[in-house]
């Protein structure tokens, strides 16, 4: 099973995912680090990424994903996932469901704000927010408050995910 932890940026996606892999001891990955270096710039630059930017580090993501469906193993990507389309891409890998991490946007603001290093800047956000379209529940999709902190959050992930009527029909091994 994939679980991809999605969000807009700065939601916390990647310390929340990497935390549910400990978790499950399954895989982490950062669906960051599988973007395209001239995506990594034109975002540094502030400017948004169009749908024909994003296609091919989707299906980056997407081929990264089915690797360890036909291995018959687990994985947690973190990845932004913003808009249906993109998640009907990653759905292309099978056995997908999402952590949608929700927050307020001063929240998010603050965070990325406060945080370094990161190629994405706080110019960005209303972009991401402008291009979210929040997971309907026939998405396989489990919804989590990011006001916690980022162990609790997983944690919660966790247990809503165990919870989900569809969770065990896509793999009862986790």
């Amino acid at each position: 099973m994939i679980i991809v932890v999605m969000g807009v940026s700065g939601c916390g996606k990647s310390t929340v995912a990497s935390h549910l892999a400990l978790l499950l001891d399954v895989s982490f990955v950062d669906a960051d680090d599988l973007h395209p270096e001239k995506n990594k710039l034109k975002m540094s630059a502030g400017n948004a990424l169009t749908d024909e930017d994003r296609a091919p580090w989707l299906e980056s993501v997407r081929d990264y994903a089915k690797r360890f469906v036909q291995r018959e193993e687990h994985c947690v990507i973190a990845c932004s996932a913003l808009k249906k389309r993109y998640r009907r891409t990653l759905n292309d890998a099978t056995q997908v469901c999402y952590v949608f991490l929700d927050g307020k946007k001063e929240l998010i603001q603050q965070r990325i704000h406060n945080r370094h290093g990161h190629f994405m800047p706080e110019a960005l956000l209303d972009s991401q927010f402008a291009a979210l379209e929040s997971p309907e529940h026939d998405e396989r999709v489990v919804y989590v408050d990011i006001t916690p902190e980022p162990e609790a959050i997983a944690r919660t992930a966790m247990e809503k995910l165990k919870q989900a009527s569809w969770y065990q029909q896509l793999e009862p091994a986790l």
